[in-house]
């Protein structure tokens, strides 16, 4: 296990170093054009690829890292470049964690390389969650998957929101209900191959900001997979359900909290993203606010701007360190015992959102304009505190964790 340090070593330093190049040189001068399309950024998204940020080898580099910060640092870095662009880059890693996390060596084997396609013919992933009635309410989820025994297939069918990549991904992962009586342990994932008859993309969404990431619906009409595509395999699949309904018998709060700390520990990276856009509006308005003059003098001259960005910092510096807190408690095996991943996820995010408005602010009428990025991120920013978990459901897994009681 890695001692708790406050500095990256060298190796740490050189990726940072390469992927800000990435952010800097290909990402940032994409990102209005992007914003603007309300596309996926295909071009981009190859660039990524063929350098070797788009890979699994490189986010399972990260995620190995023994101290925890390797996933934080790169998640900061190509959200500070452009949050739509990085999202559409990052997010294939939700499905190939998926099936990293709960498949077999052949399924992973099989499908991960199909996630993310060549260089040369670049593929994207989607991991389907999300329904219109089950956001944060997961236990709500209506998509149901039923085992046809005889022809050794599960039939799918259903609808998911707020997929990203959903409709255009060569793969989707879509959790789905087997068991309606065990709540959110009754939830089992699967594979959709490519070109799987019954799938199709539903309302793509037009949004407020991340425009350039693929947001839509994915509707599921009697979609048949292959047994082989439940991830895990039956056998798997059979025992847990066993030990979730003895378990549930026992006492079901606790199968729901051992559900809810699985989501826990995936929270950091989000808070990390949020860092990467607070740290890039601010550096925006740190920049503008030393060389825009008024009344004779840099408006940061005056108290009201300075101090303003005193905040901003101090605001980030404290969001980030929180972020590499719970990281390194993540990968050190050490419990969350004070909900600490939503800790991280809940400031960061709201950091972001107050320290891109105050840019905006900084900026005056230009920060409101598309002719400067702040506008872009201040957009941007508002997703992190609704998307892994709005803010008031960190604050309910934080107050839950902290008191014990089941506080509604």
């Amino acid at each position: 296990m890695a001692e708790f340090t406050m500095e990256l070593n060298d190796d740490q330093k050189q990726v940072r170093d390469w992927i800000h190049g990435f952010a800097a040189d290909v990402i940032r001068p994409a990102a209005a054009e992007w914003d603007e399309r309300e596309e996926t950024p295909w071009p981009v998204i190859q660039e990524a690829a063929k350098v070797g940020i788009y890979s699994l080898d490189f986010y399972a580099q990260q995620f190995f890292d023994p101290t925890g910060l390797g996933v934080p640092m790169a998640m900061e870095e190509l959200f500070w470049g452009d949050a739509g662009i990085a999202l559409s880059i990052v997010g294939t890693g939700l499905a190939a964690i998926g099936v990293l996390a709960n498949g077999t060596e052949e399924q992973i084997g099989t499908w991960i390389p199909q996630m993310y396609g060549t260089p040369d013919d670049v593929k994207v992933a989607a991991f389907c969650s999300s329904e219109p009635d089950a956001g944060s309410d997961v236990g709500a989820m209506r998509t149901r998957a039923v085992y046809d025994q005889a022809a050794d297939e599960w039939v799918l069918n259903g609808t998911k929101t707020w997929a990203t990549n959903g409709g255009i991904a060569n793969v989707h992962i879509v959790v789905a209900v087997v068991d309606p009586g065990l709540g959110t342990k009754g939830h089992a994932s699967f594979i959709v191959p490519p070109g799987t008859p019954g799938l199709s993309q539903g309302q793509k969404f037009k949004k407020h900001g991340i425009r350039a990431s693929h947001t839509a619906e994915v509707v599921l009409e009697d979609v048949r997979v292959p047994g082989s595509c439940l991830l895990g395999g039956k056998e798997k699949l059979d025992e847990r359900l066993a030990r979730a309904r003895e378990k549930a018998k026992a006492g079901g709060e606790r199968v729901k909290n051992a559900a809810m700390a699985t989501f826990e520990a995936s929270r950091p990276a989000v808070g990390a993203m949020a860092v990467g856009t607070a740290r890039a509006a601010y550096e925006v308005a740190l920049d503008y606010a030393k060389t825009r003059t008024q009344f004779g003098r840099p408006i940061i001259d005056n108290q009201g701007v300075a101090f303003q960005l005193a905040d901003m910092r101090t605001q980030i510096d404290a969001a980030r360190l929180l972020v590499w807190r719970a990281s390194w408690m993540a990968v050190a095996g050490r419990p969350f015992t004070a909900a600490e991943g939503s800790m991280s996820k809940l400031y960061a995010s709201e950091v972001a959102k107050k320290v891109t408005a105050q840019a905006v602010q900084i900026l005056g009428g230009n920060g409101f304009t598309r002719e400067y990025p702040v506008e872009r991120m201040h957009r941007d920013a508002a997703i992190y505190t609704i998307f892994e978990g709005t803010s008031e459901i960190q604050r309910l897994v934080i107050a839950r964790t902290l008191s014990g009681m089941p506080i509604r």
